[in-house]
């Protein structure tokens, strides 16, 4: 099995809960601006509409088509239309909230600390995301994970995002780790498997929902308990 001594990890949905803590900050906004008088019936309208439309725009972006503040705006804007809110003051008051108090909620995916503190004691540790910057070191530091990573390198910070391969050398010249002693870890196809692998680095698939694909990553994992059978 090849040696490794650099192992690069995504933090949302590969960590960082972001399912979780994002319908849990989302539930709270909706009770806080009362959001049943606005005719959205339940939460989980709102949290549903909410992410189809993050997912959108967050595709718009890591591929360059629209800019950070696009993204922020639109999100709940789009959400807002679809649900029949005419109210973009309201919008963007949600909008900056969800920001602060998503970023402060503190579920990890199952087994993250224990696998964490197991690969500490052998690797040095990274994370490279495509996450706002304050956001992301934000969640780092209230979740417990900053004392695990060596370095947290950020698509802001770098000026490319995950799946450039400009992003990944990028982060092995900061971390000084050769290609051929680096794992990439994450839960997206596009941007963490497929930009690592364009960039030289072996990978690690993170896919808990087992969906089907064609892709072909170094290996893959369905709990991240699972790294202790490959690291």
């Amino acid at each position: 099995m090849k040696t490794y001594r650099h192992i690069f990890f995504d933090l949302d949905q590969t960590i960082w809960d972001f399912e979780s803590n994002s319908a849990e900050a989302l539930t709270e906004l909706y009770h806080k601006h009362s959001l049943q008088h606005h005719g959205v019936e339940k939460p989980e309208n709102f949290i549903k509409t909410y992410k189809h439309h993050n997912e959108l725009l967050w595709e718009q972006y890591r591929y360059e088509k629209i800019d950070r503040e696009t993204l922020r705006n639109l999100r709940f804007d789009n959400t807002f239309r679809d649900l029949g809110i005419e109210q973009k003051e309201l919008s963007r008051q949600i909008s900056d909230e969800y920001i602060s108090l998503a970023s402060r909620k503190t579920t990890l995916i199952p087994h993250a600390f224990p696998v964490l503190s197991y690969l500490k004691e052998k690797y040095s540790l990274h994370v490279i995301t495509n996450g706002f910057e304050e956001v992301q070191f934000t969640k780092i530091r209230t979740s417990g994970l900053k004392k695990f990573f060596t370095r947290i390198i950020t698509s802001e910070m770098a000026g490319c995002k995950k799946p450039d391969r400009k992003i990944f050398i990028h982060s092995l010249s900061l971390a000084r780790a050769k290609r051929n002693e680096s794992l990439m870890i994450g839960d997206s196809l596009s941007a963490d498997i497929h930009g690592a692998k364009n960039a030289g680095l072996d990978q690690v698939f993170f896919n808990p929902g087992k969906k089907p694909h064609n892709a072909a990553p170094t290996y893959e994992i369905n709990c991240l308990g699972d790294l202790k059978n490959i690291l």
